[in-house]
């Protein structure tokens, strides 16, 4: 190795950055469709059909990824958390409050929130159901489809992605969005808020802060992740009792989410409004 040429600057490492953006841009290009629009009762036909194609091509972006990074990174959860903060998360389409209002026909405060809720749940619904179908087909197939590592993996980051999107919307839509220079810190902020389950605070930004970055962040972001990697063993069913499974899970998982971080939002609006008039003399 000629002595000018680095470890980090390495064709192969080149190409595990352009395999993790890929899956970023695929997961960024999902949301931004808005996959969590489908109506509940097009669990079956072309919706259903579309959402399986769009996970069919994750798990493969995921498998491609994830030989790359090795063993060692993928065993330990490295490469699972690095590729959702750094890939995934800065391309997480997060709407502001007006255009949150434009987008449901004027619909605003807590009538939006449930609107919100209800679409986030949808979407982590579909991909339980969705991977579950993956499953199901997997059981009669093996060795045909797709790696059952791949296709939890591409599950875990999809609905980390949705409740991501969804708790940022909320802290637009509560008049509490996280302030930063660009949508890559901003993002950060929501990512953190979602690690720890919880409402951000925007008049403590030091406080945003340490919930988006540093050693302890990258770890209880590992260890979020992985605790729903495991979550999403409930798809794993034969026939079609992992879809169902993996709907429910997911249907209560980001229903109570969301309603605690509402909570949280909505005690700190109170907060700001009455902070003013206790100051009064």
């Amino acid at each position: 190795m000629d002595d000018d040429q680095h470890p980090e600057d390495s064709p192969q490492d080149g190409d595990r950055d352009n395999e993790r953006r890929e899956v970023g841009v695929l997961v960024g290009r999902i949301l931004s469709e808005d996959l969590a629009s489908v109506d509940d009762d097009a669990a079956e036909g072309e919706g259903a059909a579309e959402r399986r194609r769009r996970l069919r091509a994750l798990v493969t972006a995921l498998g491609t990824s994830a030989r790359s990074a090795g063993l060692r990174g993928v065993a330990a959860g490295r490469w699972l958390s690095e590729t959702f903060a750094e890939e995934i998360a800065p391309r997480v389409p997060i709407r502001d409050h007006a255009t949150l209002v434009r987008h449901h026909g004027g619909l605003d405060g807590e009538e939006l929130a449930d609107a919100l809720q209800r679409t986030a749940v949808r979407a982590t619904t579909a991909v339980g159901m969705a991977g579950g179908a993956l499953s199901a087909v997997q059981w009669a197939a093996p060795p045909l489809l797709l790696g059952t590592p791949a296709r939890l993996a591409a599950e875990t980051l999809l609905v980390a992605a949705v409740e991501v999107k969804l708790i940022g919307e909320l802290h637009e839509l509560y008049d509490a969005p996280v302030a930063s220079d660009g949508a890559l810190r901003r993002n950060a902020g929501y990512l953190g808020a979602w690690v720890h389950r919880r409402g951000v605070d925007p008049t403590k930004p030091e406080e945003t802060l340490l919930l988006a970055v540093g050693a302890a962040a990258k770890t209880a972001l590992r260890d979020r992740l992985l605790r729903l990697l495991g979550r999403n063993l409930t798809t794993m069913g034969p026939y079609l009792t992992g879809a169902v499974a993996g709907g429910i899970v997911n249907r209560l998982a980001t229903g109570a989410v969301a309603s605690r971080v509402r909570a949280d939002l909505r005690a700190q609006s109170i907060a700001r409004r009455e902070a003013p008039e206790e100051l009064e003399p």
